[in-house]
């Protein structure tokens, strides 16, 4: 039996119940789909909901998703699940789906692909069901790992803001200020049963290496209250967060001249009128209303679109993931998702694929491009060291050091660009040098493409920019080296 309302003198349950009046998730007669997996979290929120349940009418049911992940285990967790709902006479939803294949058919993470089919399952049963509220059971250690993680991977604020007690209205997370321990002990204290799921203490995985590993020594060696620190962190970024999106918002309006049909068209005068960090926050809020989401969306992805702006052709274009494509016209940029896949698009339409990458160099290094596999090393030297040229190959470049000022950036091809080649005086387009020079389509999206103050000073393996040639009065050298896998 859920406990009893007496049980509000309990700590965790007054815990749970603050949480849900500080964000409003609830409303009287309001009809909530619990996800349930069979794991400790959700079990605790399931009884918990039925705890409060008359206190505001409410209408529950349960959702269960069998990833497939487990073999007959995963199975034995979903018979676990219908007998669990069918003991309080709860209404559940159960479907079964192959995560793996999913995972491989749209080359994703095993987490994203497990990720992407439970919403989109949850969703499903909740529009078909009439559920007007998606309750999950992430606590408050879920929200310092995902943090660290977020941190890990170089996330901005938002990231960094953790996860939120409710959104879009719909989706609320009653268990967000309540641990680990805390959730245990009350399915303890009442006796209640839950799945124990051993996939869950691999550490192959980082949100378990986290877990297992990071979080228990930083408690031990560094702060005993690092869980509290890194929710108390996330709740002020999210808090500014949601300030700085209120500045945002009217200066998006502005420099959107036409939202519809599923594109946005923004004023690329307007844009370069404003500090380079609202930029990319527009653009981040522009990609998210035509995408639904940022994920896989990258720094990088929002610079190149800003370099577009800022310092790119009258008319090009930038292909991000998930279908997503940017284009320079003029003075608009316009943002939209196609339907096909933009390889696909491109071959039809006789253009060349886009693969976003860009590098930003601070000083003369070693990088390495991931996207291609490729390296590249930067060094100094004076005029005397300076080799044969005839016998250095393309690969290796030669250019007047003090014809450059770093950083410099290195990105690959994109539709407009221009140069001078070496040896000539008018510029040509790349595009054009490439058909000349009979480079394949494929290879022409993977070469490199060196800017020195947002001009193009190498075609990477083919040719250099005449503005950057050692000339008789060179005195130091830049030598930049390709090498491919």
């Amino acid at each position: 039996m859920p406990a009893s309302h007496k049980g509000y003198k309990n700590k965790f349950l007054r815990t749970v119940k603050q949480t849900i009046t500080t964000h409003g998730m609830l409303k009287p007669r309001d009809s909530v789909l619990i996800g349930v997996s069979g794991g400790p979290d959700s079990v605790a929120l399931f009884h918990l909901l039925l705890t409060f349940s008359p206190r505001f009418s409410l209408r529950l049911g349960v959702a269960h998703l069998n990833h497939c992940l487990r073999q007959n285990d995963s199975d034995k967790d979903a018979e676990f699940v219908v007998s669990l709902a069918g003991r309080f006479d709860v209404p559940c939803y159960v479907h079964k789906t192959n995560v793996r294949k999913y995972q491989i058919e749209n080359k994703l993470s095993l987490e994203e692909a497990a990720r992407r089919v439970r919403h989109s399952f949850l969703n499903e049963v909740a529009e078909k069901n009439r559920f007007n509220k998606i309750a999950l059971g992430h606590h408050f250690d879920d929200n310092a790992e995902l943090v660290l993680m977020n941190l890990f991977r170089g996330s901005g604020p938002l990231g960094i803001s953790g996860i939120p007690p409710v959104r879009d209205g719909k989706i609320i997370r009653p268990l967000l200020q309540s641990n680990r321990s805390e959730i245990i002990a009350y399915l303890d204290q009442n006796g209640l049963k839950y799945i124990s799921d051993i996939s869950n203490r691999d550490t192959s995985f980082l949100r378990n290496r986290i877990r297992h590993n990071l979080l228990p020594l930083l408690k031990t060696f560094y702060n005993p209250k690092i869980s509290q620190s890194l929710n108390r962190l996330a709740s002020i970024i999210r808090s500014e967060e949601e300030w700085i999106e209120d500045v945002i918002h009217p200066l998006f309006e502005k420099a959107a001249l036409r939202i519809q049909d599923g594109q946005i068209v923004l004023s690329v005068s307007i844009l370069n009128g404003i500090h380079v960090a609202a930029q990319r926050r527009i653009i981040r809020k522009t990609i998210l209303k035509i995408k639904g989401d940022l994920r896989r969306i990258r720094l990088t992805h929002i610079d190149s679109a800003i370099n577009l702006i800022e310092r790119g052709p009258d008319y090009g274009n930038i292909d991000l993931p998930d279908r997503i494509r940017i284009q320079r016209k003029g003075d608009v940029i316009l943002f939209l998702r196609e339907k096909s896949p933009l390889r696909d698009m491109d071959i039809k339409s006789d253009r060349a694929e886009m693969l976003p990458f860009e590098y930003t160099i601070a000083e003369p290094e070693s990088i390495f491009i991931k996207e291609i596999s490729a390296h590249v090393k930067f060094t100094e030297m004076g005029i005397k060291d300076l080799p044969d040229l005839c016998g250095t190959g393309q690969h290796t470049g030669f250019f007047d050091r003090d014809a450059l000022s770093f950083p410099l950036v290195l990105r690959n091809f994109r539709h407009g660009d221009r140069f001078t080649p070496l040896g000539m005086t008018g510029t040509q387009k790349i595009k054009k040098f490439f058909i000349d020079k009979k480079v394949p389509r494929k290879e022409r999206t993977r070469c490199p493409i060196l800017l020195c103050r947002g001009k193009i000073i190498w075609v990477a393996g083919y040719r250099i920019d005449e503005s950057v040639k050692v000339k008789p009065s060179t005195k130091n050298i830049l030598k930049i080296e390709l090498s491919l896998a």
